[in-house]
């Protein structure tokens, strides 16, 4: 039997991996009692939303061989980089390529938005697909992880959508949608006809007049407006700034969101991490 389909050799890695990882590299608390050296199975299942039982069987090579959905999954809360999801995609029999780069949170990022677990921030992939966001983003945001198909794209969503548009004030819907065609539109540059950022541009210019306007106008490299004003639904008007981190390797960007001290907007803030938020979105 070769290593690409050895469910022990796959259980020895996964196993290795959880032992490595340390409960304060994840914001988790290690307590005084603990008396394993890494993560217990318990908090791998959490971070990844598979059963505990599931993840001993994966690590006593038992059980079918996952999904690539699940071997996303185990991927992002173990925190692995590119070659060991790589890795890890070989040990069940499948080409590395069968794992979406796009998909995947880079780790550097990943560890950075580990330690921001208080403060709104997130992780963007390509066509403005949120990969991860903290608690607090989701507070401010919604949740932009649980779309599906093109509507995982913001930039989709934002010609497509009506709701989408809801939580910005109507004076800066014209610049964002330009800054959301240029986006697009430097992604599709940079992955070309088959990446998704191409399928958004082709539903859109045949779903959005709106985007195809944008579109012809072939604006390259227009930037976000750092400063965003806000219409929460839950705490009201927010003026908050976003700073953005990038990766040029992975394309990925890190956006975290903050409010001048003693502003209201920061008391607003702060209220919104406390009490969460519920605000409906359109799926």
């Amino acid at each position: 039997m070769t290593v690409a389909a050895d469910k022990s050799a796959l259980g020895e890695f996964l196993r290795s991996r959880r032992e490595t990882l340390q409960p304060e590299d994840l914001g988790l608390y290690r307590g005084p009692r603990r008396r394993v050296g890494g993560l217990r199975r318990e908090e791998v299942a959490e971070l990844t939303g598979l059963s505990t039982d599931y993840i001993g069987r994966l690590e006593r090579g038992s059980g079918p061989w996952p999904s690539n959905g699940v071997l996303l999954a185990i991927a992002r809360g173990l925190r692995l980089t590119r070659a060991e999801l790589d890795y890890l995609f070989t040990l069940c029999g499948r080409a590395p390529d069968a794992a979406p780069a796009h998909e995947h949170v880079d780790a550097g990022m990943q560890r950075i938005l580990d330690r921001l677990h208080d403060t709104p921030a997130q992780v963007m992939g390509q066509a403005g697909v949120t990969l991860r966001q903290t608690p607090p983003a989701v507070a401010l945001m919604g949740d932009e992880t649980s779309y599906q198909g093109l509507a995982r794209s913001a930039v989709y969503r934002w010609f497509t959508d009506p709701a989408a548009r809801l939580l910005y004030l109507p004076d800066d819907h014209d610049y964002t949608g330009r800054a959301m065609a240029s986006l697009v539109r430097d992604d599709f540059v940079r992955n070309g006809s088959d990446s998704l950022a191409a399928q958004v541009v082709r539903a859109l210019l045949k779903q959005s007049p709106e985007f195809a306007g944008l579109w012809a106008r072939a604006e390259i490299g227009l930037q976000f407006a750092s400063e965003k004003h806000l219409e929460h639904p839950e705490v009201g008007r927010l003026d908050v700034y976003c700073q953005t981190l990038s990766d040029t390797e992975s394309g990925q960007a890190l956006l975290i969101y903050t409010a001048t001290p003693g502003s209201k907007s920061h008391e607003r803030l702060a209220l919104l991490g406390v009490i969460g938020s519920d605000f409906p979105r359109t799926h």
